[in-house]
């Protein structure tokens, strides 16, 4: 049987099925580049005008191609147009049985299975090769940074807010104390994950805790695919000396500062008096009432006032 319409040979072989296909997992980052291979078990010599090899994904049980290589016709206008410029397969790889996908610039749409099929046309297009390989997809997510509780709250809690952007797959966020490094209960936290325009994942997790003086929380953002899980990546916020709900506010500041500026004012006027006090009763003490003359004149060297 000869086909000569690579077009209706794609048809063909998307609706093949690889119940008996070998199996591989691989992870690869966003815009890295990652080969997916599938290779021929025996050491063997391949004429390239005898195979069709041919990449496919199954997005929704419809089969897209990816790329492919028909007895000397290339891939071009066949190929998604996702994997445009974007999928190679080798020549010369493909003559010793490596018929391995190299894909470029990967981005979270990649995530997917692709099967990877292998026929020879003088064996009346009897399948050689079928690899079924699925292609995991993570990004690392930023630092999270956190806010802590600024100034003095009305509040009878605290409350601490983590930011986390650009990662891959979904991540796990938990707060941790740090005074003991135990994981605080989830029922203390709002997470809220939303996908960005580059298909990446932003995180934003805010905490509320009970009022205490002083508080150390970490704030830490986990990646399974990435093995960053109770290990992966922590930051700590932390928040002192905070008043106490009740009596704070600049209120109370203002009355504090105003008592102890009465204090002041009585203590200065009561010294006042005491000086006034002890004048008057050393001039009376030297000027007896009714003899007025007989004060004896006040000494150059001496600072006892005149006598009224």
């Amino acid at each position: 049987m000869r086909l000569r319409s690579p077009g209706l040979l794609l048809l063909l072989l998307g609706v093949l099925q690889a119940a008996d296909a070998r199996e591989q997992e691989v992870r690869a980052l966003v815009g890295s580049d990652v080969q997916l291979s599938c290779v021929f078990p025996e050491s063997t010599t391949f004429d390239l005008d005898d195979l069709y090899v041919y990449w496919q994904i199954s997005a929704v049980g419809h089969p897209t191609t990816v790329t492919y290589y028909l007895s000397g016709n290339s891939s071009a206008g066949l190929e998604d147009n996702r994997y445009r410029d974007r999928a190679w397969l080798s020549p010369d790889s493909m003559r010793h049985g490596d018929f391995s996908l190299r894909l470029y610039n990967i981005t979270p749409l990649d995530e997917q299975k692709f099967n990877c099929l292998v026929f020879r046309k003088s064996l009346q297009l009897q399948k050689i090769l079928d690899v079924v390989v699925t292609l995991h997809v993570a990004a690392n997510y930023s630092v999270p940074v956190v806010l802590a509780p600024r100034g003095p709250s009305e509040d009878a809690e605290l409350t601490f807010t983590c930011t986390s952007v650009n990662g891959y797959p979904k991540p796990i966020v938990y707060w941790i104390n740090k005074t003991d490094n135990s994981v605080l209960p989830e029922g203390l936290q709002n997470s809220t994950v939303v996908l960005n325009a580059r298909g990446l994942y932003d995180v934003v997790s805010v905490l509320r805790i009970g009022w205490t003086p002083s508080a150390s929380v970490g704030c830490c953002i986990g990646n399974v695919l990435l093995r960053q899980n109770l290990t992966g990546l922590c930051q700590t916020a932390e928040t002192f000396t905070t008043p106490e709900p009740g009596n704070t506010g600049s209120h109370t500041d203002v009355r504090r500062r105003e008592h102890g500026a009465v204090l002041s004012t009585l203590a200065v006027l009561g010294v006042v008096v005491a000086v006034a006090v002890a004048t008057g009763w050393v001039c009376r003490s030297r000027c007896p009432r009714g003899f007025p003359t007989r004060c004896p004149a006040a000494k150059p060297e001496r600072t006892i006032p005149d006598c009224v």
